[in-house]
C-alpha cells in the first residue's frame, strides 16, 4: 500500500470515528503539499463539512489530530490553511520504505487483476514504408501495453495490417508499368522502400494526368466526365466561378480539393488501378501472386524496422482476411431491423437520433466499406480473446469513426461493444510542416533512426569518456541514445496534442530528453560502482539519524511509483511516466549536485558517516532502479556507462 492509499484509509476511518460517516478511501482527494507549506500531502477538507458541520478550519484540525495519535507510524505532524489539511510523514516511514524496497526489482508491479486488454497499433499500408507518423503510433501502443502489464492486465499486442486495397494496387500497378523487374535483392532497396517508392511513383503520374482534367472543367469542359460525375462536377464548377466563394479561402479550398478528387478519378492510372483491385477481389492468379510477391517484399521490409524499435505483437490480422466478416453483421443487422436498405441495395444505419447522421455499410452492389470490415473485426477478435477492453491506437482523424463503430456495435448488441475504446492521439509535424505520402514528402521510420543513431555517436565520441569501449559496447550504447530520443520526445508529449517532432532538440544532454535522464542513471551507476556496495549488509539496515531534505525527496519521489504507474493506466498516457522519470532524475543531479562551502552536502562516496554513506547507497540503488523501471515501461533502456 503507498504512503497516499494509507493515508486515504486512515483519513477514512478518523471520518468514521470522528463524525460517524462512512466514506470509501478511494473518494477522499489527496494532493502533494505546495512547496511553500509545510508537509508532503495535503488532503481537502471541504467535502466533509457538510457532515462535520464545522467550519473547514475546525474539521481540518480535529482530523489531523485524530490522524497524529492514532497513525503515529505515519503522521508526524500537520498544519492548517484554510480548508487544506498539511500532513507531514515520520521519517521513519521513509527510511523503513527505503529499507523495504531499495533492492526490490517489482517496486509497483501489480499482481494479475484477471482482466484482458487488447492493443491495436502500428496498423501499418502495405503501400509505403513505416514513416514518423507511425512510430508515435508505434511508441504510444507498445507503452500503453506495457503500462497496463505492470498494472496486472493480460495484454495482447495486435496489429492489423492493411494489405489490401486501392492504395495497394497503386503501388503494384506502377511497380508493373515501370519497374522492369526490380526486386529488393537486384536494386539493393529495402523492400518496403522499393514498393513505396511505386506509390509516389504512381501518384506524380496521376497527378500529371490529373492536371489538364481540372484545367478543362474550370473551363466548363466536361468531357472527361460521364453520369453523375458528370453532373456532379458541372454543379461544383458552377458554385467555384461564384464571386462569394472565390472570396472565401475556406470554402474554395474544400471545392478545389472535391473537384481535384473527382477528376483524379477519371485519369487513365487510376481506371487501371480500379480494375486491377477488381482482379484482385475476383482472385485473378496473376494478380494475387503479385500481391503477394510485393506485400513479402513489405513484411520484410517491417520486421527490420519493428526490430530495430524493438517493437512486438502478440497477433497479426491482415485486412485480406477480415474485410469481409462485416457482411455477417449486416445481414444480422437487418434481420434485426437496426439497419435498412435503400433503393439501390445500399445498407445503412440511421445514428440522427444520436447526434450524428446515417452511415453507409454496405454498397449498393454489395461490396463493403472500411465501417463493414472494422464491424467484423471487432467481433472476430472478441471471440479469439473475449477481453474486457479493446483499445485501438489511432490518430485523431479517425475521432468519429470510432465513436460511430462502437454506437453501431452496441445498436448490434454486441458484446465488443463497451470495451471499445478508441486511444486517440495528434498528428506529427516537422519543423519543416506537415508530411505527405503522396507527394515523397514523409520522413521514413529507417531513415529517422539512422539519423538520430548518427547524432548520439557524434555527440557520445565528443565526450571522450568512451575510449575503453569496444566497438559493440559503444554500438550498443548509441542505439540505446539514438533511439531513447525519439522515443521520449515523441512519448512526453500528452498523445492527444499535436506536436512537432524536432531531432535536434531531442537529443539534448541537458533538456527534457531521454538522454538526460539516461545519464542521471549512468551517472548513478557510477557513483556505486566507485562506493562498491554490500548488498547482503544493506539489507538490514534502516537508517535511525534524521533525513536532509532532498534525502527524503528522492525517497518521496521514488515511493510515488506505483502511483504514478496507475495514474498512467488510467489516463493510458506514457507521458506521465516520462516526465516522473524525468523529475526523478533531475532531483537526482540536485541531490548530487548541492554544495555547500564547495563540498558535497549530498555525496555518497565522502558522506559524513558510515550510516550517511549507506542511506544515500540505499537512496542511489534505489532510484537508478525506479528509472530503469520507468523508461522500460516507455520502451527505452538506460546504459550503465554514457
Amino acid at each position: 500500500m503507498s504512503v497516499v492509499q494509507s493515508i486515504k484509509s486512515a483519513a477514512a476511518a478518523a471520518i468514521k470515528a470522528l463524525f460517524d460517516q462512512t466514506i470509501p478511501a478511494k473518494d477522499i482527494a489527496i494532493n502533494t503539499t505546495k512547496p511553500e507549506f509545510e508537509g508532503e500531502y495535503t488532503i481537502l477538507v471541504f467535502p466533509f463539512t457538510k457532515f462535520s458541520r464545522l467550519k473547514p478550519e475546525e474539521t481540518a484540525d480535529r482530523l489531523g489530530t485524530y490522524l497524529q495519535e492514532h497513525n503515529p507510524d505515519l503522521v508526524a505532524g500537520y498544519n492548517v490553511i484554510k480548508g487544506f489539511l498539511n500532513i507531514q510523514i515520520t521519517e521513519q516511514y521513509w527510511t523503513q520504505y527505503l529499507q523495504q524496497h531499495f533492492n526490490n526489482r517489482n517496486t509497483g508491479k501489480k499482481p494479475s487483476n484477471g482482466k484482458k486488454v487488447m492493443v491495436e497499433y502500428s496498423s501499418p499500408n502495405t503501400n509505403k514504408p513505416l514513416h514518423l507518423g507511425h512510430l508515435r503510433n508505434n511508441f504510444l501502443g507498445y507503452s500503453v501495453s506495457e503500462i497496463l502489464k505492470a498494472n496486472g492486465y493480460e495484454v495482447i499486442k495486435a496489429n492489423l495490417v492493411n494489405d489490401r486495397g486501392i492504395h495497394i494496387c497503386k503501388s503494384m500497378l506502377a511497380w508493373q508499368l515501370f519497374a522492369h523487374g526490380d526486386t529488393p535483392e537486384s536494386t539493393g532497396i529495402k523492400g518496403d522502400h522499393l514498393v513505396g517508392d511505386y506509390y509516389v511513383k504512381f501518384e506524380s503520374i496521376l497527378k500529371e494526368q490529373t492536371e489538364p482534367i481540372i484545367a478543362r472543367a474550370l473551363e466548363s469542359d466536361f468531357k472527361d466526365f460521364e453520369g453523375a460525375d458528370k453532373e456532379r462536377i458541372e454543379k461544383l464548377v458552377t458554385v467555384f466561378h461564384k464571386p462569394e466563394v472565390q472570396a472565401d479561402k475556406e470554402k474554395l479550398d474544400k471545392l478545389n480539393d472535391e473537384i481535384k478528387e473527382l477528376a483524379r478519378k477519371q485519369t487513365e492510372i487510376m481506371q487501371q488501378a480500379k480494375i486491377m483491385l477488381q482482379q484482385w477481389e475476383a482472385g485473378n492468379p496473376e494478380v494475387r501472386a503479385l500481391w503477394a510477391t510485393m506485400n513479402g517484399w513489405v513484411y520484410k521490409g517491417f520486421d527490420e524496422t519493428y526490430k530495430r524499435l524493438g517493437i512486438d505483437f502478440d497477433k497479426m490480422y491482415y485486412e485480406s482476411e477480415t474485410y469481409l466478416l462485416g457482411k455477417d453483421l449486416v445481414e444480422e443487422g437487418l434481420a434485426k431491423g437496426v439497419l435498412f436498405k435503400k433503393p439501390d441495395n445500399s445498407v445503412w444505419i440511421d445514428l440522427t437520433a444520436d447526434g450524428l447522421d446515417e452511415k453507409l455499410l454496405l454498397r449498393g452492389d454489395g461490396t463493403s466499406v472500411y465501417m463493414t470490415q472494422d464491424l467484423g473485426t471487432a467481433r472476430l477478435k472478441y471471440d479469439d480473446y473475449q477481453m474486457e477492453q479493446s483499445l485501438y491506437v489511432v490518430a485523431d482523424e479517425q475521432n468519429y469513426h470510432f465513436k460511430v463503430l462502437q454506437l453501431i456495435l452496441k445498436k448490434l448488441q454486441e458484446p465488443c461493444a463497451d470495451g471499445i475504446y478508441h486511444l486517440s492521439y495528434g498528428m506529427v509535424e516537422l519543423p519543416s510542416g506537415r508530411m505527405k505520402s503522396r507527394e515523397g514528402t514523409v520522413v521514413d521510420a529507417d531513415d529517422l533512426i539512422d539519423e538520430m543513431i548518427a547524432t548520439a555517436a557524434e555527440q557520445t565520441k565528443a565526450s571522450g569518456k568512451l575510449d575503453d569501449m569496444s566497438d559493440d559496447q559503444r554500438d550498443l550504447l548509441y542505439n540505446m541514445i539514438g533511439l531513447g530520443a525519439m522515443k521520449f520526445f515523441l512519448l512526453r508529449v500528452d498523445p492527444k496534442k499535436k506536436m512537432v517532432f524536432d531531432p535536434k532538440e531531442s537529443i539534448d544532454l541537458h533538456g527534457f530528453t531521454s538522454a538526460f535522464v539516461q545519464y542521471a542513471h549512468a551517472r548513478i551507476k557510477s557513483i556505486l560502482r566507485e562506493v562498491a556496495p554490500d548488498v547482503n549488509k544493506l539489507e538490514g539496515y534502516c537508517h535511525k539519524g534524521s533525513l536532509l531534505p532532498l534525502e527524503k525527496e528522492l525517497i518521496l519521489l521514488n515511493e510515488q511509483f506505483e502511483d504514478i504507474l496507475e495514474d498512467a493506466a488510467k489516463e493510458m498516457s506514457p507521458s506521465v511516466i516520462a516526465n516522473y522519470a524525468y523529475q526523478l532524475a533531475q532531483t537526482f543531479n540536485s541531490f548530487y549536485a548541492e554544495k555547500v562551502e564547495g563540498a558535497y552536502t549530498y555525496s555518497v562516496h565522502k558522506a559524513e558517516t558510515p550510516e550517511k554513506q549507506k542511506l544515500r547507497v540505499q537512496i542511489a540503488m534505489l532510484t537508478a532502479t525506479t528509472i530503469a523501471k520507468s523508461m522500460k515501461l516507455l520502451g527505452i533502456d538506460v546504459p550503465e556507462r554514457m
